[in-house]
Order: structure tokens, then sequence, then C-alpha cells
């Protein structure tokens, strides 16, 4: 079965995707949402690729070097073995700040025997719209088009440039490198410099590491989940990206193909609630900064998405050149969902700067610009909070009243009050403990549905959404509470299929869905949790986890009958919620152990 059998490295500036055999199929430089210099991943012909073709019958094993961002792939045929060592160099400097260029190193890692190998370097620049073109020169091979002779990839390399060029047999019998980088390098690479990059690239990783806490249970789930979620954010600004890729589809065949290579606040909201509770204070100080910088004048409304480096405008295009995953066009570049209106930002927001200022209350650094941020987002809210809009699912036909909406405005007040207390500003409490009431008051009466026993999708409908189980994390109400209990006994009964979850089984713009959504089935596995059925929670969850790939890592979606995975790659979506649902169970563990020990 073909599957998203691929390794993701980084380096907070752009990402790559390296398949299970070890070939590129998927980069673009100098950062995440430029122009690709391989996509294979979205036209196995046009698209391009760099490809390792070792000539024999070679057994491949592929792993991450010791919890980092180093992707190991290990090549052997009896005494003939030989590894790529496979990331993006990422380090600190001197002044403290980080050494992270828009580059990929494949170190070629010599074990024994006399291995054979074809290396296929196949660039497509600018979305291989145009024929690529390679030049020889001294030091390195040029790849660039007609149509952009100023954006040129450089490959530098210890091994023949003819022979990499027109694909001939090499021998290996020492370590080699290829440093694929998108500016020339002003001091000429090295094996032996490479091999200090590699080291140096492990060690942050590694110290990075050691300031996660360790868990209990499914430590190295969390690990590798939060190493992910690093690789998703983008150093310069604070950006989190919703993921690494555009167009993998949500279903082979189907339309529902969409750019992720932009920061939705909602998504990077989540992430960095997450990895702030790991001890990554940095990433969600930087998150918090970048918030700042965007948060328009009052009733000028917060954008549910942004450019990684703040742009407003993600004018969605096609690329019909492009075949797409598995032959699924249309091939998207830009988003439209730009311009949509959802009303749940300003909740998810607010609970962010609410935990943030909870973490850092020593810290006043932003805190006058926090509050102005929280008056702002009230005033907002109350105002529009009536209104419908296109809800978390980014529904692209008529607005609706959604209860996930109408929730995250109830968050947004109820935080907004609590940051209020923090600050010591009581005067307008009270207008807020009465706005705060009437949104409480507003959704109980009219997102309850009698007849299915249930909170439903949105006002006076009978359809149920998985959104509705964020009710309890977010503290609208109880886990024990009748009402959730019987939400989430209906959403297992009505969403649930094979113990993956449909986010809505109404139709939509594009017709029934027909995938899981990878976070509704977490989100499910926490409520199970929640109201007590831990057990069958824990058998869920380990089920789930089973349908990662080789290296535990998520996708948007996952098909219901096959398993494979579906959508867009790796998603912070997905690990995020695989943290939540494993912190849970190793502080469940960790709560025992304290009750055995008092006993």
């Amino acid at each position: 079965m073909d599957n998203l059998n691929y390794g993701i490295i980084g380096n907070c500036r752009s990402a790559a995707l390296i398949s299970k055999e070890g070939s590129i199929d998927w980069c673009c430089l100098p950062q995440f949402d430029s122009t690709s210099v391989f996509a294979k991943l979205l036209d196995e012909q046009k698209g391009g690729s760099f490809e390792i073709l070792p000539i024999g019958n070679y057994e491949i094993h592929q792993e991450y070097y010791n919890r980092t961002a180093i992707l190991v792939t290990r090549y052997s045929e009896g005494e003939n073995v030989f590894e790529v060592h496979d990331f993006m160099p990422r380090h600190h400097k001197m002044n403290g700040k980080y050494m992270a260029p828009p580059e990929i190193i494949r170190y070629i890692k010599y074990v024994s025997g006399s291995p054979k190998v074809h290396f296929k370097y196949d660039p497509k620049l600018e979305y291989a719209v145009g024929e690529t073109l390679h030049y020889i020169k001294e030091d390195f091979i040029a790849s660039l088009t007609h149509e952009n002779k100023y954006d040129t990839l450089f490959l530098y390399t210890s091994f023949d440039k003819n022979h990499i060029l027109e694909h001939k047999e090499i021998t290996l019998w020492e370590d080699g490198y290829f440093l694929i980088c998108y500016n020339e390098k002003i001091l000429e690479p090295t094996t032996q410099k490479i091999a200090l990059e590699l080291e140096r690239t492990k060690v942050y990783w590694m110290d990075w590491v050691d300031k996660t806490p360790t868990y209990k249970k499914f430590n190295e789930e969390i690990i590798r989940s939060a190493i992910t979620l690093k690789m998703l954010t983008y150093d310069k600004t604070g950006a989190v990206l919703a993921a690494a890729t555009t167009s993998l589809p949500e279903t082979i065949g189907e339309v529902r193909n969409w750019d992720y290579r932009f920061c939705w606040i909602r998504d990077a909201s989540m992430v960095i609630k997450v990895v702030s509770e790991l001890g990554h204070k940095n990433s969600a100080k930087r998150f918090l900064q970048f918030i700042i910088d965007l948060m328009p004048d009052k009733d000028e409304k917060l954008q549910i998405m942004y450019g990684i480096n703040k742009e407003k405008k993600l004018t969605e295009i096609t690329l019909d050149h492009l075949e797409g995953y598995k032959g699924s066009k249309p091939v998207r570049v830009g988003n439209a969902a730009y311009m949509q209106k959802q009303n749940d930002i300003y909740g998810i927001l607010m609970d962010v700067i609410y935990e943030q200022l909870s973490s850092f209350s020593n810290d006043e650094e932003n805190g006058e610009e926090l509050w102005n941020i929280t008056k702002g987002i009230v005033w907002i809210v109350g105002k529009h909070w009536q209104e419908p809009d296109k809800g978390i699912w980014e529904f692209r036909g008529e607005d609706k009243h959604f209860t996930f909406s109408k929730v995250l405005c109830w968050v947004a007040i109820d935080r907004a009050i609590k940051v209020a207390k923090m600050f010591g500003k009581t005067r307008k409490l009270e207008r807020w403990t009465a706005l705060e009431q009437e949104i409480k008051d507003d959704i109980h009466k009219n997102a309850w549905n009698n007849d299915i026993n249930a909170f439903v999708q949105c006002y006076g409908s009978r359809h149920l959404d998985a959104s509705v189980l964020l009710m309890e994390p977010y503290g609208f109400i109880h886990a024990r509470d009748p009402k959730y209990v019987s939400t989430v006994k209906a959403i297992e009964e009505g969403l649930s299929n094979d113990g993956l979850l449909y986010r809505y089984k109404n139709e939509d713009d594009f017709g029934l869905p027909s995938s899981s959504f990878t976070i509704c089935t977490f989100w499910f596995i926490n409520a199970l949790f929640k109201i007590g059925e831990e057990e069958k929670a824990l058998e869920h969850f380990e089920r789930l986890l089973g349908y990662s790939n080789h290296l535990g890592l998520f996708s948007e979606d996952i098909d219901f009958k096959t398993k494979r995975l579906l959508g867009n790659f790796p998603q912070a979506y997905s690990h995020l919620a695989l943290i939540e649902c494993a912190i849970n169970f190793s502080n469940k563990q960790k709560d025992e152990k304290i009750l055995e020990t008092i006993g």
C-alpha cells in the first residue's frame, strides 16, 4: 500500500521530506513557502527529486538519530553497507543566535565493503514550471531556469560532478557529502567541515530535547512529536505552520487539496500552548510577539491565517501543469480561506495569552500590549459573537452559528476576565461577567438538541461535530456533566468508524467526507479519558499510534478502510493532540503512583 512513508528534516527556516528509500521528494527554498526545488511528491514525472539508488539487492532501514531531526537511512547488502545522514543545519552561533541556512546536507557515511550507487540529482526549480538547466562550475553544480535566472540552486559535493549529473555508477570507499544550498558558499565546504556541521546539529537537537520533561508513558512519542512541531516553527517571525506541504489530498483523487504552509492563528495557538507546557517558553514568547505585531486596530478583524512573514494576502492559484499526489488535482498555492470570518480565533488567542501570562507572572515585558489586546478582543467579541461564521472547518458555503465558534467566544471573555484580575483591572469586570454569562446561556439554549441528547454542530442542527468535544478542555463544561457525557456517547455512536472519527458526516461544499481527520480521533480519546472510560481511551490511543508511518509521524487524515495517511504532512494539529493525549495518560500513571505512595 502506498503511504506517506516520509521523514521530515528541517531547521526552522525550511523543511524537506525524504522517502523511506532515501529520495528527497519535497523541499522549498529558501523558506517553507518558497517555490519548490524538489516536488516529486506532487508529480512523479515532472516534480524533481534527489534519489539514492544502490546497485544490487539492498535492504533499507530508516530512523531518526537519537532524539534529533537528523534522518539516517541505512543501506546494506552483505558486507556492502553505507548510510545517508540527512539534515538541515541548525546550531548556536557565538552571538547567541542560530545558524540555520537554507540548505540540505546529505552526509554519506561509508560503513564497509565496496557499495556501488547511482545518485540521481534532479532538482526542478519554480514548481517545475519550466526546464531546469545544470551547469558544472569549478566548485559546484549550478541549477537554474530561463524564466528566473536569479533563482539558482547550488550543489557542492565530494563526488565527481560529471558522474552526478550523468547518473554514473560511483563506488564508495570513504565518507562523502552533498550540500544543496540556495546561496553560493563563501568558504568551500569539505567532508571534514560537513561532518562538523552534522555534529553541531546533533548537539543542538539533543540539547533542545533535554529541556523537555521526561514522561513515564509514551515519552518517545511525545519527543518525536515535539521535535516535529519545532521543525514547523519559523524562526524569523515566530510563526507556526499547519504543515510542511501543499495539496496532499484528504481523499485520493478528490479536490480537497489545500496549501498548509501558512500560520493559522488557531492551529499555531494550540501548538504554542502545548510546546509551552513542554517547557519551551521561548517559542511561546516569539509567537506572542508575532501576534502582537499582527493585531489590527479596533474592529479591523484579525485574519484566521497569515503568511509566515506576516503577509495578509494569500491569493490562491492552481498549478495545472502538475499531476498532483497520486493524480489528485488541483495543486494549489496560496489559500483563499484567509478571507474567511471565523469567530473562534479570538477565544483561542485569549486562551494562549492567559496561559502565557500565568507562566510568566513576573515578566511584564509585553504586559501593557497584552492588556490592550485583551480589551480589543473583548470589544470585538462583544460586538460580533452573535454573528454567523465559517466555523473551525472552514466551510466555503453559507455562514452558520457554529457551536464551537460560540464556545470560543465564551472562552475569549472568560480568559479576559482572568487576565483583568491578574492585572488588577476591575473597572470592566461587571460588564464582562454579564457578557460571559449571556454567551453561555445562549449556547446551552441553542446548541443543545434534546432529540439526540447532544450538543450539535450549529444552532438548530441535528448534525454532530467532533469539535464540540473541546467544550470540556476549554472549561466551558465539566467532564462529568451529564450533557457532556451524553455528547461524547452520541459522537461515539454517530461519528466513530472502527475507532477513527469523522469531523462531521453532513455534506459540505465538496460532498460527503470520506476520511478521518486525525486530530478528531485524539480529541475523542481525550474525551473518553475525561469522562472516566480510561481503559477504552488507552486502547484507542495505542491503536491510533499504530497508524503512524514508520517514523511515528502523522498527516492530517487517515483512510477509514486502508488506514493509509492522507492530507498534508506532517500535520502540526495531529502531533499537538498526540502530545496532549500522551501527557494525560502519563499524568494518570503519575497520580496513581502518588496515591500508592500515600496509601
